[in-house]
């Protein structure tokens, strides 16, 4: 009997099903290190210890997506290791800050699930959440992916799938760290005069800036954040596939949008919560990612002067220019499109 975890197949999952992820991850310096040579997030706030001193952080957190990135690589060898793609997020909270030193573990609970009609694949939705080492949970979030099934024949479960908010409400969010302010933020250093009150709802932001993924991209950063889903890394296996090469993991493209929405977004220091994700088209290596993002939505938070809330729905296109933001049309993705995300970002007011 082999002691290798082979993963989960689709006719593996039940609805209620909980799973305790290993490993626990340390946080270091490196992995804060690594992830601005992979991604070059420029953001002050979790550049600097000393700018976020000034505004009331004990250190510098790290990025809020590197914290999504380690959660959601100890999710992989239970959930996704088989799987043919990650599909969509939605309900995302980020609840408190994570530093260096911190140690980071998961736990998923399946929530829904849906046999494709090809009988070959199902799509499994799990709410997953991440703890420190004190108990506290830093994040949870809602994903869906489609995986394959071991035994074509195997009969479909009952079809659940789970409802979701279509966005989280500004109240529902997370509430900065008592002693924050950031009405002393220093803009010079920050890279932006652009505050809150400087956005208007419908406004574009072309982000100018574009990074072409390679091969040695993707790959540290699927190993850096443990994250062993095959469609990244077997190539023998994806030439029997749709594609015959390897496919980016969707949370690189997510945090390169993030990035590149520094140039026009500098001062959104910290994400709050994704209200929803989807990874439209595959990328791979050689692909260039360029970005833009509408602002949708702007709040305030009670007894708070100094800190505004933006919600930011930021598009990923593959070798195009973002200058005509292409987006949805008709309801459908124009071509070049890679990831439509909407989420909510603090900034000081």
């Amino acid at each position: 009997m082999s002691k290798a975890n082979p993963g989960n197949f689709f006719e593996d999952f039940h609805v209620g099903q909980t799973l305790q992820h290993a490993t626990p991850k340390t946080v270091t310096s490196g992995d804060v290190a690594l992830y601005g040579g992979l991604f070059g997030a420029r953001f002050a706030l979790q550049s600097s210890i000393e700018f976020a001193r000034s505004l009331g952080y004990p250190a510098a957190p790290i990025d809020d997506l590197l914290t999504f990135h380690i959660v959601f690589g100890k999710t992989v060898p239970d959930i996704s290791l088989n799987a043919v793609a990650n599909l969509g997020y939605a309900d995302c909270r980020f609840l408190m800050p994570v530093y260096p030193g911190d140690t980071l573990q998961a736990k998923s609970e399946v929530i829904g699930l849906k046999q494709n009609s090809n009988g070959k694949t199902g799509i499994v939705y799990v709410r997953s959440r991440g703890f420190n080492q004190q108990g506290k949970c830093v994040l949870e979030y809602v994903r869906w992916v489609m995986v394959r099934k071991k035994d074509a024949t195997s009969p479909a479960p009952e079809t659940v799938i789970p409802e979701l908010p279509a966005a989280i409400a500004p109240e529902d969010l997370a509430q900065l760290p008592e002693g924050v302010r950031l009405d002393s933020c220093n803009t010079d250093l920050s890279g932006s005069a652009y505050t809150w009150g400087d956005y208007s709802v419908g406004e574009k932001i072309d982000h100018v800036d574009a990074m072409t993924i390679e091969e040695a991209d993707h790959m540290m950063a699927a190993r850096a954040f443990q994250n062993t889903a095959r469609v990244h890394f077997d190539q023998f296996q994806a030439t029997t596939g749709r594609f015959k090469r390897r496919l980016i993991y969707g949370g690189h493209i997510i945090s390169l949008a993030r990035a590149l929405s520094f140039n026009g977004l500098a001062n959104a220091f910290s994400v709050a919560g994704i209200n929803a994700g989807k990874h439209v088209a595959p990328c791979f290596a050689g692909d260039t990612i360029y970005a833009w993002s509408e602002i949708l939505e702007k709040a305030t938070l009670p007894l708070r002067n100094d800190v505004g809330l933006m919600r930011v729905r930021t598009f990923a296109v593959k070798d195009c220019p973002a200058e005509e933001f292409p987006g949805e049309l008709d309801g459908n993705y124009v071509p070049d499109v890679v990831l439509d995300i909407d989420y909510w970002v603090v900034m000081p007011r």
